[in-house]
């Protein structure tokens, strides 16, 4: 039978119920994943904030009166619900994303292949990266707005809104990192050129700087310059990998005309 099917169908094509079939039973895996995931985020919810909430226990330890607080009677399981949500999507994306590649890979070519899991293999550690360098500069940022608070004054912070900051800053960063790596998947797809982007080196610098001074506060400049710089670098890397593919290309283009010509 299984010989019968190849004969029949030499290029394993699926037909369109075949493609919707396969498409539920990888959301259906992707989703149960996620779930199960998020169930668990919701018990680890409570040290995770405890673990961000640790600049203020600095604070705390240099005098400075600061609180985290439950401002409304459903606002501490609503929180907890929201992180475990957002740790079940961090938790389960290695099933996802897999679902996700065995679901789409198998229609890409072979060079489209080498670049999905090349995309993959050097986003995932630049976000991880970037994550990293937001946690880094987290406790800065805190210690210095919080800072401003007089002295004899306690700062009452809503633990759903310093859960927002923390997270979205920390995410910010991570997807910053990132973005570089797109830039050399465009390249790798002819979108745009090595040239193209090393000529708007000077709009990167602009941006890296922008985004650093919009994710940092004020008088930061450390931690501004922490995160502008390596995406600077990022810039600079992937549009030297740009110019190696548009150099590669060319030769390749040149051998086919002479091939043809030759013909």
């Amino acid at each position: 039978m299984a010989r019968a099917g190849r004969t029949a169908n030499p290029e394993g094509r699926m037909v369109l119920t075949g493609h919707l079939r396969e498409f539920k039973r990888r959301f259906y895996i992707a989703g149960a994943a996620l779930v199960v995931a998020a169930i668990g985020g919701f018990f680890l919810a409570a040290p995770v904030l405890q673990l961000l909430s640790s600049p203020l226990d600095e604070l705390r330890a240099q005098g400075l009166e600061v609180e985290l607080n439950i401002t409304n009677v459903t606002q501490s399981f609503d929180m907890q619900m929201r992180i475990g949500f957002m740790l079940g999507i961090i938790m389960s994306s290695p099933i996802w994303i897999w679902q996700l590649l065995a679901f789409v890979v198998p229609a890409l070519r072979t060079v489209e292949r080498r670049y999905v899991f090349g995309f993959i293999g050097a986003a995932a550690p630049l976000f991880v990266i970037g994550c990293a360098t937001g946690w880094f500069v987290l406790p800065r940022i805190i210690r210095l707005f919080v800072g401003f608070a007089p002295d004899g004054f306690t700062a009452f912070l809503g633990a759903s809104d310093y859960w927002d900051f923390s997270f979205k800053l920390v995410f910010a960063v991570g997807v910053a990192y990132v973005l570089p790596v797109v830039v050399v998947f465009l390249a790798l797809a002819g979108i745009v050129s090595g040239k193209q982007i090393l000529a708007g080196w000077r709009w990167a610098v602009l941006t890296a700087t922008l985004f650093g001074a919009f994710v940092t506060p004020a008088g930061e400049v450390l931690s501004m310059f922490v995160i502008a710089v390596p995406m600077v670098v990022l810039y600079f890397a992937a549009a030297a990998v740009a110019l190696v593919v548009d150099r590669r290309r060319a030769k390749r283009d040149a051998a086919l005309s002479a091939e043809a010509a030759a013909a």
